[in-house]
């Protein structure tokens, strides 16, 4: 059986999903955690020209990274006692702005939150204006240990 790699999270705060996500996407991504409440995460991530498409602008993927690495990082801080993970089986992305430098903010909210599923909603602004970046939502499964 192999370990849970939410073994590698002594705590569910921020400082902690920031260690846990160093040398992984979220760390590629420059993700810093600014609250885990299981009932609101909060994360900021500067728009680097590495996270922008050719043209300048920057790239959808990265909202959606942000966005699904928010509700994941939900998930975690939601599993019910003796679930073994998640993962992500649908996701939707409207794009309603973009930028071309700055920092982002993403905020992620449950909807639902299961035994077996999760529905999340995440939004991502610009920090400074407040203006909308994008709004998302996915659903996650609950995975068990085979018994």
């Amino acid at each position: 059986m192999h370990a849970s790699p939410y073994a590698r999270l002594p705590t569910l705060s921020p400082a902690a999903f920031d260690d846990f996500g160093a040398g992984h996407f979220p760390g590629l991504l420059g993700i810093e955690m600014v609250s885990t409440d299981p009932r609101r995460l909060r994360c900021r991530a500067i728009a680097r020209p590495e996270l922008l498409a050719p043209h300048g602008f920057l790239h959808g993927g990265t909202l959606v990274a942000v966005a699904d690495t928010m509700c994941g990082y939900g998930a975690i801080v939601n599993l019910p006692a003796g679930a073994a993970g998640f993962v992500t089986a649908e996701l939707k992305c409207n794009f309603l702005g973009t930028l071309r430098q700055g920092t982002l903010v993403c905020e992620a909210t449950p909807l639902h939150v299961g035994r077996t599923t999760q529905v999340w909603d995440a939004v991502v602004t610009e920090e400074t204006s407040g203006r909308r970046l994008a709004v998302f939502r996915c659903t996650q499964v609950v995975l068990w240990p085979d018994a």
